[in-house]
């Protein structure tokens, strides 16, 4: 449109800018340098900025309130329907996943997405006025909770665990009921959950002997967190080589983990680059959570602040922030925060200009024109 930037100013164009900065000299001396492919840096950075392309169509095209709304049922409805199929697979006897994935299904993927939407369900719960009726939401927690079970992903379960600690500490001092509420289920968690979640959760310590494992005094960890944990280490090993901004996109070898795929690939101007910009996130965030007068508003940035949290913790043993079904919801979130104060005014806008016309063309004037009637 005539007169209106292509790009709306936002609290966090400039640390997406020096994010996308950093991957992109790192990417550009790693083709230099003979690590990098041409054609494979490039698709995949942009598969690394198609989310941040998501958060500013979200960004430009929300403009009223009846949008946002309508965006964040649709996703509330998308996580229902998700949580139906990963629960329709317990049949099988197979770790649950989500739909349009193949033969192979991805169930650490389908746990970090539901640990986040969870995450804002919560949000929206537990903010009084959030949501005039809350039987819904709860219905959606308790079948989300059982489809999270049936990933069977230890990394979901610990991202899970450190939000309802976050939720404990959040209720400790405010609502001592909700305190008690949640120590209780927390405490009585090897009672109520499935035998099989119980086993995976063991399994970490209670494999057979085999090759490859890692061990840390008598204790055994299995070869998949063992293949994590070593994966840790090499990172370590291979950053000495580009310290500072790392071997490139698809420069690096693959690891199975955020921070260490971030360290190998852009060093630590991406390593600080991507910090800065999830420290500004939160801030923004937290500004609306402490600033909006809208109950619903405030119950979405307490479970998106809460599902931050949740994501980070995930993000130690998966690419968490580069993973399509996850980011999505993720940055959508983030775009209808940071436009929801200019919603709020716009909404009051419109009222205002209802109340106006209602009004007779001697009460407009006068409205207009004070003193002069």
């Amino acid at each position: 449109q005539k007169g209106v930037a292509p790009v709306k100013h936002t609290p966090l164009n400039g640390r997406m800018m020096f994010y996308v900065a950093a991957c992109v000299l790192a990417t550009m001396i790693g083709v230099v340098a003979g690590r990098v492919k041409p054609l494979n840096g490039f698709f995949f950075n942009l598969k690394y900025f198609e989310y941040f392309f998501l958060y500013f169509m979200v960004v430009n095209a929300t403009r009223t309130r009846s949008q946002a709304q309508g965006l964040v049922v649709a996703s509330l409805v998308t996580c229902f329907l998700v949580s139906l199929y990963a629960i329709a697979q317990l049949a099988g006897g197979e770790r649950a996943s989500a739909p349009f994935e193949g033969e192979v299904g991805e169930p650490n993927t389908l746990g970090g997405y539901l640990v986040f939407m969870l995450a804002i369900v919560l949000g929206l719960i537990l903010t009084p006025g959030a949501v005039q009726r809350k039987w819904p939401f709860i219905m959606l927690l308790g079948i989300g909770t059982l489809a999270l079970m049936a990933t069977l992903s230890r990394a979901s379960f610990l991202a899970a665990g450190v939000v309802l600690l976050a939720v404990l500490g959040y209720a400790s001092y405010r609502k001592p009921l909700l305190f008690a509420l949640f120590l209780a289920v927390i405490v009585s968690t090897p009672v109520w959950a499935p035998d099989v979640v119980k086993q995976r959760i063991m399994f970490t310590f209670t494999q057979a002997s085999e090759q490859g494992q890692v061990k840390v005094g008598r204790l055994k960890i299995d070869t998949s967190t063992s293949d994590r944990l070593r994966s840790w280490q090499r990172s370590f090993e291979w950053w000495k080589q580009s310290p500072v901004w790392g071997g490139g996109i698809t420069g690096a070898p693959f690891m199975d983990a955020m921070y260490p795929r971030i360290l190998v690939e852009t060093g630590l101007l991406g390593l600080v680059a991507f910090g800065a910009l999830i420290w500004r996130l939160y801030r923004a965030v937290r500004q609306v959570y402490q600033q909006a007068h809208d109950p619903a508003v405030r119950g979405l940035a307490f479970g998106f602040l809460l599902g931050l949290l949740g994501l980070m913790v995930h993000a130690v043993g998966s690419n968490t922030f580069v993973i399509v079904r996850i980011m999505e919801p993720f940055w959508m979130f983030a775009a209808l925060l940071v436009v929801a104060p200019s919603l709020a005014e716009a909404g009051q806008d419109a009222e205002s200009a209802d109340q106006a016309h209602s009004l007779s063309p001697l009460q407009r004037f006068s409205v207009e024109r004070p003193g002069l009637v």
